[in-house]
């Protein structure tokens, strides 16, 4: 048989067996570029995808490919998409991480995404260069269960809400203004966003609230109007949240009904019922509504900041029974938000969340661990972030291929710390208020548990501690437990939770505590973990974790044509 034919066959063989287990490849086409959209009623430049805002949304099934060019049409910069909560096993080179897992897209190129969903769940995308996820680029990715395979939960419908804060200053001019000396602080959203929508100029609830807004009065068609939920009486659906906020802590609440919490991060959880939910940036859900209030009234879906004191207005829409009209205003005020520092209330919510039964449970013991300070700091006259003293920044060259072909001298070979002084006080100012800057590497073995402690502190001047969503690129890690004040080796340990932990991506460090994660270095590659707080990040709140380098298959050579690793791009390597 001919060479040819041979490839023929093997590649109509592959094609059956793919087939043969319904999986699909899964083709999109995706145009980054800058646009003028309405977002909150004001005009404003955008960074979307395909002329739209938020970018499109990804359906997919478990086992299919996702087959992505992802073209930069920006004109002046760099991109990278990070497809959020996506393990990418196998394919550590499409996290989208520039500097970490592949380079920056220059303008005019287009770069290749191609991984594998394994999971079902509720997740999102976005840029993962500069902040550009402040600017817009953002957009859901939904996996589905096979088509013979049901939920552990039934429901009717699904509603799916993708939740942002939005500046009237440009992601350039935070940028530039959080690397000034002295900095200047990107202050507070002027406008929260449910699915790229939201309202500055006037208010849905003018005559129900204390507001010198006016009523807004949509005629149809504006592209900042809200997108209604309509729904029928007497029926569940299923509601998936993600947060893809720059900054913010948010609460939602549906007026006069209780909302059920059965998925976070992708990952089933012990069903529970509450009136709110607190979401952070970087996590998502999937809540159950049930539809069984008067059938003759609408009400009101909120969304207000918590963790910081908020200078912002609620985002809203309506839940319309489709037995009266959507233009009919709910009868009573919106949700009040839960006030902004009831920590108290936020940790309440939070440590209801428990596995489902049958969910993997953690090792029961670790290989190592590491105690992760965050502190804010100053080199000179900057005002930096910190993780054990050090502020990350990345290097020219992509540590996927650094580490891949053992190069020299391309990031530092000295591993950052690993803990803190054990005499710290996380109540006071630091006393040594500088720090330095480093692009270090966490190693572990391939398959080592590895525990990490998240500890919170005192920010640099006045008092206050703020809280921090930290995201791990490549794993799920389970949530060991939170605690007040420092964390104590060796008596803190007894109080960790082995039998219920949830299985997570993004998990909060509440003020003045820490929090216990574990995770298994299963998946070889080289990966991200940094509070999801997009200037936070910028300001060097961030560690590289490695682990099974050699491991790693064929890296395509478009992934690291810049820095030292473009010469291995042109060989092809």
């Amino acid at each position: 048989m001919s060479l040819l034919k041979t490839a023929f066959v093997w590649c109509l063989w592959l094609g059956l067996l793919e087939l043969s287990y319904g999986a699909r490849i899964r083709h999109y086409n995706f145009d980054v570029e800058n646009m003028i959209k309405k977002p909150d009623c004001l005009e404003h430049v955008v960074m979307g995808i395909n002329g739209q805002f938020p970018g499109p949304t990804i359906t997919a099934q478990v086992g299919d490919t996702l087959a992505i060019a992802l073209t930069n049409k920006l004109s002046t910069e760099g991109t990278v998409i990070h497809w959020h909560g996506i393990r990418q096993i196998d394919t550590p080179w499409a996290d989208g991480t520039a500097a970490i897992s592949q380079c920056a897209i220059n303008p005019g190129e287009t770069f290749h995404y191609r991984f594998k969903v394994d999971r079902p769940g509720t997740y999102f995308y976005h840029g993962h260069y500069g902040m550009q996820r402040a600017a817009g680029l953002y957009g859901s990715l939904i996996v589905n269960l096979p088509e013979n395979q049901t939920e552990p939960f039934h429901y009717d419908g699904e509603f799916n809400l993708l939740l942002s804060d939005w500046w009237h200053t440009s992601s350039h001019e935070q940028e530039v203004g959080l690397s000034s000396a002295p900095m200047r602080w990107i202050g507070e959203p002027q406008s929260l966003l449910i699915n790229g929508r939201g309202q500055f100029n006037c208010s849905l609830a003018a005559k129900y609230v204390n507001t010198t807004l006016p009523q807004c009065n949509f005629k149809g068609g504006e592209e900042c109007a809200p997108q209604i939920l309509h729904v029928e009486p007497k029926k569940t659906y299923r509601i998936r949240i993600a947060s893809t906020t720059s900054l913010a802590s948010l609460n939602l609440a549906i007026s006069n009904h209780k909302l059920i919490v059965v998925e976070t991060d992708g990952n089933y959880v012990h069903p529970f019922a509450v009136d709110d939910i607190d979401i952070y940036s970087g996590e998502t859900y999937s809540i159950l509504l049930t539809t069984d209030q008067d059938p003759n009234k609408n009400y009101w879906l909120s969304i207000g900041v918590r963790g910081r004191k908020p200078n912002t207005t609620q985002a809203l829409t309506i839940l319309n029974y489709k037995t009266i009209s959507a233009s009919v205003f709910p009868t009573s005020p919106p949700p009040v938000t839960p006030l902004w520092n009831d920590f108290e209330r936020s940790k309440a919510f939070t440590k209801q969340i428990i596995s489902k039964m049958g969910t993997p449970q953690p090792p029961k013991i670790s290989h190592q661990k590491l105690l992760l300070l965050n502190t804010q700091n100053k080199i000179g006259d900057f005002t930096k972030w910190a993780i054990n003293n050090v502020s990350l920044t990345l290097p020219v060259t992509p540590y996927l291929g650094s580490l891949k072909f053992k190069l020299k001298n391309t990031f530092d070979r000295k591993p950052p710390p690993r803990t803190y002084p054990i005499d710290y006080d996380i109540f006071k100012n630091p006393v040594n208020p500088n720090t330095t800057t480093g692009n270090g590497v966490y190693v572990f073995q391939l398959n080592e548990v590895v525990d990490v402690i998240l500890q919170n502190a005192n920010q640099l001047n006045g008092n206050g501690s703020e809280i921090h969503p930290w995201h791990l690129h490549g794993h799920d890690f389970w949530v060991l437990g939170y605690g007040e004040g420092k964390f104590k080796p060796g008596v803190d340990e007894n109080k960790f939770n082995l039998t219920r932990a949830p299985l997570r991506n993004t998990a909060v460090i509440f003020p003045y505590g820490w929090t216990a994660l574990r995770f298994k270095a299963d998946n070889p590659g080289v990966w991200a973990f940094h509070c999801h707080i997009e200037p936070h990040l910028h300001m060097g709140m961030g560690v590289i974790f490695a682990e099974g380098v050699e491991k790693i298959g064929r890296v395509p050579p478009q992934a690291l044509t810049c820095g030292a690793t473009a010469r291995f791009a042109n060989n092809g390597h």
